[in-house]
């Protein structure tokens, strides 16, 4: 895989994540075989960051901008847009193409 692919499952009809806005998401992350090494379901909690600013991996700061709340969106992130030849802990190994399945939940910008 050499580019981030976005597939919407859902698009949402609610406010734009745009860059510099704080995001709540509920996700769940696989390595290209399936094995699931992350996900904010099984935590109970969801995930909030700031999209767009260097925050989490490219391929969320890419992938999410344009997302709208209520959607559900596939990202398919290779290496070079995750975490490179750094291997995250014992659940991803150096050079892993990642699948993430996204929910946003909230989208909070600064004017508000």
């Amino acid at each position: 895989m050499t580019e981030l692919k976005i597939t919407d499952l859902v698009v949402g009809e609610g406010k734009e994540a745009v860059k510099g806005a704080l995001i709540t998401t509920h996700y769940r992350g696989q390595l290209q075989d399936g094995t699931q090494f992350d996900s904010s379901y099984d935590r109970g909690k969801p995930f909030q960051c700031v999209i767009g600013t260097g925050r989490v991996i490219k391929g969320w700061d890419q992938g999410i901008v344009g997302m709208k709340v209520g959607g559900k969106r596939k990202l398919e992130v290779p290496s070079e847009l995750a975490y490179g030849e750094r291997a995250m802990g014992n659940a991803i190994p150096a050079n892993s193409d990642l699948t993430f399945e996204i929910e946003l939940l909230e989208v909070l910008t600064r004017d508000e």
